[in-house]
């Protein structure tokens, strides 16, 4: 997550970086069955989002999380326009052309320039889903996000300039959504793309008001993080739940929304295929240690919030896995979490101390794989391949690798695009989804004690540092 390690960036000294995105090209027609043994595993396992009108959220069980439509026809609710699908192809009929159909991508964004990172950070964290107040205290919000990237805005200036002075994340992002345009195409489905960031331009909010202008009459909404996370694809979709309860336009828009798709055999099948290319770059690929690094989160969000994104990343890891036996690679493999933020307990075990555990255990090669991202950003250029890279080195293993995020790489987006038209037909009004608010039944003083005291301890343990310095030139 691009934001959160924009705001904590290590002082390990730089390095070169030794993995790229991978560049954009046009994307292959392959055609992937619907239903598949790895989606037939995960039945009742996860907690997706649903939406209400009311703008509240409830985590809720369902099975499985992208629920693949058989039916062979569905009438729009905004028109009246019938969208056929061939259960043997996945394309579009020609009655496609009847509606106008977008495609709305979620990412978080990363600041383009150093001027950007303070601003950047201050949107990061006045998001109550990263930082998680109590109602009773939300009113601090804003000012505690002023204060927090006022403090870490220097120190993240450094990790951005060591990767060429911003992130890469939009223009990535935005070679995606021209990819996933023509990837479509090929299916027979004429769609417009759009990109809304979450915490950095273009905002969530300006690719909504330009859906509207150009008058879509479906949408589906495809966030880019495989897995989900209140802290993420939750944090943009509750910007679309907001919206709903106040534009009319909106609220009767047939809405599909990806809530996660790690379990869609494309994007196993496509992290499988990089991490076999980078083995063999490796003298003895069979003695590598593939080292799965995933973006943390507070313990908290799991334990008391139901975020399933703990759940779903331990599936995803042993659904490739799984490919990677069925081809004969048959390597050890561990998971960990990075980039976590002060003193409270997130997702263990931690990156860190796991490629020190590894050194130390005698493990010579490793190869990292950033199963968190599609995209190359500061998380993956300056903490994995730099920093960790050189602790790796330090504590004892002798051969480094990392496998690229997935970027456009052809059987990935062509996968995309096959989500796409298979969410299509589920696509209805979001008013019409009744859900309860899970806030009102947690109970206020555990909340209390466990999310805002943890917090504030928190912050004032990750600023008392510079605040002391501060004073202490004030008084000088």
């Amino acid at each position: 997550m691009e934001c959160v390690r924009s705001g904590v960036l290590g002082s390990r000294g730089s390095g070169k970086s030794f993995a790229s995105a991978t560049p954009c090209g046009k994307s292959s027609s392959t055609n992937l069955a619907a239903c598949t043994k790895f989606e037939q595993k995960l039945h009742g396992k996860v907690k997706p989002l649903q939406l209400s009108a009311s703008g509240t959220s409830s985590l809720v069980h369902r099975g499985p999380v992208l629920k693949y439509q058989r039916s062979l026809a569905v009438r729009s609710t905004s028109a009246d326009v019938c969208t056929t699908f061939d259960e043997n192809v996945k394309g579009v009929t020609s009655h496609a052309v009847e509606e106008k159909v977008g495609v709305l991508l979620l990412n978080l964004g990363g600041p383009e320039t150093l001027n950007d990172v303070q601003p950047f950070l201050f949107n990061l964290f006045a998001d109550p889903d990263i930082i998680r107040l109590p109602r009773l205290f939300r009113f601090l919000q804003r000012p505690l996000a002023k204060l927090i990237s006022t403090f870490r805005a220097p120190k993240s200036k450094e990790g951005y300039a060591s990767i060429g002075g911003g992130s890469p994340l939009r223009r990535i992002t935005d070679e995606q959504a021209n990819a996933l345009k023509n990837a479509l195409k090929e299916k027979n489905l004429e769609a417009d793309i759009y990109v809304g960031m979450r915490y950095w331009y273009p905002f969530t909010e300006e690719a909504i008001d330009q859906i509207k202008k150009d008058k879509i009459t479906k949408l589906v909404v495809l966030p880019l993080y495989p897995q989900y996370s209140i802290s993420t694809s939750g944090s943009s979709i509750r910007v679309l739940q907001n919206i709903v309860k106040e534009d009319a336009y909106f609220a009767g828009l047939p809405i599909s929304i990806i809530e996660s798709w790690y379990q869609r055999e494309g994007y196993v099948k496509s992290m499988a295929d990089l991490i076999e290319k980078e083995l063999t770059v490796f003298s003895n690929p069979e003695e590598v240690m593939i080292f799965f690094s995933a973006h943390g989160v507070p313990l908290t969000y799991v334990k008391d919030a139901g975020d399933p994104y703990r759940d779903q990343m331990e599936d995803c890891i042993a659904l490739i896995m799984e490919e990677l036996r069925s081809r004969g690679t048959l390597n050890n493999h561990t998971l960990a979490y990075q980039s976590r933020v002060g003193p409270i307990q997130w997702l263990k075990p931690y990156t860190d101390e796991v490629l020190v555990e590894l050194g130390q255990n005698g493990v010579k090669s490793l190869l990292a794989v950033p199963v968190s991202f599609v995209s190359e950003h500061i998380e993956t250029l300056e903490e994995i391949d730099m920093e960790y890279r050189e602790l790796a080195l330090e504590s004892g293993i002798e051969n480094w690798g990392r496998v690229p995020a997935l970027g456009c790489t052809s059987s990935f987006i062509s996968d995309l695009a096959d989500a796409v038209v298979e969410a299509l037909p589920s696509a209805s009004a979001l008013t019409t989804r009744k859900v309860k608010d899970t806030d009102s039944d947690m109970d206020m003083m555990h909340y209390l004690s466990k999310m805002f005291l943890g917090s504030v301890l928190a912050f004032i343990l990750l600023l008392s540092p510079r605040l002391v310095s501060f004073f202490r030139n004030k008084l000088q």
